[in-house]
């Protein structure tokens, strides 16, 4: 494999590693080393030596005559958002918000064209698509989704849309531009976003916008349903302004995280 980036600085093993990491998703969680490779687009024996070295780190473990990832990986995602204070301020809140509604709730960032969950308290109940840490939707097709692009101007949005979607999942709902405008317009002006089987069929979800001390949406909360069960009525009634209010108090949770002054170690001098 070429090198894909000229930067003198780029190492390209750590890159390929991280190729090796992404090739696993809930419909592979498990593969051969031949599938690995592929999947990566490496040559089988770079593959397998970056997989006996993530086995060795215990990201890895060997199943039978394959690989899968351990619960390891997460460690990866979960010092992002524990080192943005966002989990820790967040976590409270949102189990009360589940306890109120008994309905799932999560957090959710952007990246790329792609909404990416940093947090979540579920209730077990049967849906369309499995949700976890590190799951990753098309965003236009959110709730989450569109609180996000909501807060971007023209050209952060332009760039954001031109990235081609990693998710892995085709949405129902595929907007045409002028269509996702305006429905990005209606966010901003309700400062809150609706889904109903947008996604997928049978869910439906409001999203609210969590904002740090100078205001900018650094990510978005929702509240999730299954559609049979639950109306856009109740969602949009009962649900939403309890949301609005979880939402609030985490933002204003937040600003107060980010003002409380660091403590910084100096380097002793000998």
């Amino acid at each position: 494999m070429p090198r894909r980036d000229p930067d003198p600085d780029f190492i390209e093993s750590i890159a390929r590693g991280f190729d090796v990491i992404k090739a696993f998703d809930q419909h592979r969680p498990v593969m051969s080393l031949s599938e690995v490779a592929t999947a990566a687009q490496l040559a089988r024996p770079t593959a397998r030596r970056i997989l006996r070295t993530l086995e060795s780190l215990g990201y890895v473990r060997a199943v039978g005559g394959g690989f899968a990832l351990t619960p390891r990986v997460l460690e990866l995602g979960l010092t992002y958002v524990q080192g943005m204070g966002l989990w820790e301020v967040a976590r409270t809140h949102m189990e009360k918000l589940v306890a109120q509604t008994n309905e799932s709730s999560s957090m959710a960032q952007l990246d790329g064209s792609d909404i990416v969950y940093v947090g979540r308290v579920a209730v077990p109940k049967i849906i369309t698509l499995a949700v976890q840490i590190g799951t990753r939707f098309p965003a236009p097709a959110t709730s989450l989704g569109k609180i996000l692009l909501a807060d971007l101007d023209e050209d952060e949005l332009e760039r954001t849309l031109a990235e081609p979607s990693r998710a892995g999942v085709v949405a129902k709902w595929q907007p045409e531009r002028t269509e996702l405008d305006a429905a990005l317009r209606q966010v901003r002006a309700r400062g809150w976003a609706l889904t109903d089987e947008d996604l997928a069929a049978g869910i439906r979800s409001i999203a609210a916008p969590l904002r740090d001390g100078t205001g900018k949406v650094v990510a978005a909360m929702n509240v999730t349903v299954h559609a049979a069960e639950t109306s856009v009525e109740t969602l949009t009634g009962e649900y939403l302004p309890l949301l609005r209010e979880t939402a609030s108090a985490v933002s204003a949770e937040l600003a107060l995280h980010d003002a409380l002054p660091r403590t910084v170690v100096e380097p002793e001098v000998s």
